[in-house]
């Protein structure tokens, strides 16, 4: 038996700035340089993946994506700061939630 979280970031009102799959959507962006490929590396929607990408932004209140046809897409400072501190985050949580788990069970 093992303990399975999962840790979301959200605003006051809900709305949903950071989970795994924005993660592993800023992640790809990040390696990738393109939305378009995110999407299909994913087996997402281009549409989908930049309305996550928008949500996240607009929940978050700072741009995490800056996209240009020319100079392609990349993560802005906000949101290269946003995945690292999430990262963190889960990775402490985890190890809490772990730890948490074996006191009890």
């Amino acid at each position: 038996m093992k303990l399975k979280s999962s840790h979301w970031l959200v605003n006051d009102d809900g709305g949903i700035i950071m989970g795994k799959g924005r993660m592993e959507i800023l992640e790809s962006i990040d390696q990738t340089g393109s939305i378009n490929q995110t999407s299909k590396d994913m087996k997402m929607s281009y549409k989908s993946v930049w309305s996550k990408i928008k949500s996240t932004q607009d929940n978050f209140k700072s741009p995490v994506v800056h996209a240009d046809r020319k100079e392609g897409t990349r993560l802005t400072e906000e949101g290269r700061t946003l995945l690292e501190k999430y990262r963190q985050l889960t990775k402490d949580c985890i190890k809490a939630d772990d730890n948490i788990f074996k006191d009890i069970f």
